[in-house]
């Protein structure tokens, strides 16, 4: 039985780092292996607490997720109801086509420090030159995501397939070079997030359900909860730092912890 402190523990990193560009799978990594959790049930766990960081954001934009799933009436949106939810599935499908051909092959080789440690730095140096070199956003909100832009996004989020680049990174990334400003890109992300976390989820839980015990639910729980709430906070803060921030703290930070992980790491 894991001790419901390292739960807690899990589930803060997961929430505070999932909608951040600094890779919560890749924090998680090393927070485990730091206390001690590691092996097949807690990569399962891992992934699992992922949900209560999807349902804060669902939550937290509870109308617009009504008014995709048709629940709702629009106020004249264009991302909404079947728009909406194809722009999202184009960009979902590039990263179900991949995570169901590589699943195997990244969770064996590259969940472990070191692999996030060059992720974490290869992500920050991606950062920094899409601040510097990014074109001009000519959308500023989420009705006007293009077919196109959708797509882009949806292509950059294969890259968070290595534990430690981040999805958050990414796909803000990608959408800030398919000319979504900041705000609109760490938007749609989170959005995004929702359809390709949860298939994630569902597809590794089926695929591990041997590996998990009723005695197992405490854990669980404790987990999916303080990653829901944390998430919650780190969702609102995010979007205020970017209405007058840039992402290059966030990149400084990984290429500061990157080699930190890589040094102190190398042997677990």
């Amino acid at each position: 039985m894991v001790p419901l402190w390292i739960a807690f523990m899990m589930g803060v990193v997961e929430g505070l780092t999932e909608y951040i560009p600094v890779s919560s799978t890749g924090h998680l990594i090393v927070t485990g292996a730091l206390l001690g959790m590691q092996g097949e049930k807690a990569k399962t766990f891992e992934i699992f607490i992922q949900l209560g960081a999807i349902l804060a954001v669902v939550v937290y934009y509870r109308r617009r997720f009504l008014q995709l799933a048709g629940l709702q009436a629009g106020d004249g949106s264009r991302f909404a109801g079947l728009r909406g939810c194809t722009l999202l599935g184009v960009t979902t499908l590039p990263v179900l086509v991949a995570g169901f051909f590589l699943h195997d092959f990244l969770k064996a080789r590259l969940f472990a420090p070191v692999p996030v440690a060059i992720a974490l730095a290869l992500g920050g140096i991606a950062i920094l030159a899409a601040e510097r070199w990014h074109p001009e956003a000519s959308t500023r909100d989420l009705d006007g995501v293009s077919w196109g832009q959708a797509l882009g996004v949806g292509l950059f989020q294969c890259l968070s397939l290595w534990p430690g680049i981040s999805r958050a990174a990414a796909t803000i990334v990608g959408g800030m070079l398919g000319k979504l400003d900041r705000k609109t890109a760490a938007e749609y992300s989170f959005f995004a997030a929702v359809p390709a976390l949860t298939a994630a989820t569902v597809y590794d839980l089926v695929k591990s359900r041997s590996l998990l015990y009723a005695a197992d639910l405490p854990v669980f729980a404790v987990g999916f909860g303080v990653a829901f709430l944390t998430a919650w906070l780190a969702v609102a803060g995010f979007l205020r730092l970017l209405q007058h921030g840039t992402l290059r703290p966030f990149a400084w930070y990984r290429l500061l912890v990157a080699p930190v992980i890589y040094y102190f790491m190398r042997s677990y």
